[in-house]
């Protein structure tokens, strides 16, 4: 029985539900900008790997080590591109 009971997605969901409040604690604390964009940045990482992981079972194949790569060639490219996009637009480089 212990087998058949999805332990590991209850879990999963509940820390995804802290992570949650967490983040709509900031809003309603009042903190100032730094302290909230900081948490909340903190938070949607940790909940995009959460999902990643635990939802979309991203670890659980012999090809883990490709789609982990991929993952982490995405997000450079998203850095780079939210970051290239700033330095050229806002902070007139």
């Amino acid at each position: 029985m212990n087998q058949l009971f999805p332990m590991k997605q209850v879990l999963g969901f509940v820390f995804s539900l802290l992570l949650t409040t967490v983040a709509l604690a900031v809003y309603f604390l009042d903190m100032s900008f730094a302290a909230g964009m900081t948490i909340l940045l903190v938070t949607a990482f940790i909940q995009a790997g959460l999902q990643l992981v635990v939802f979309m079972h991203a670890g659980e194949t012999k090809d883990k080590g490709a789609i982990y790569t991929n993952v982490f060639y995405g997000l450079i490219i998203a850095l780079v591109t939210v970051f290239g996009t700033l330095l050229a637009m806002i902070w007139d480089m």
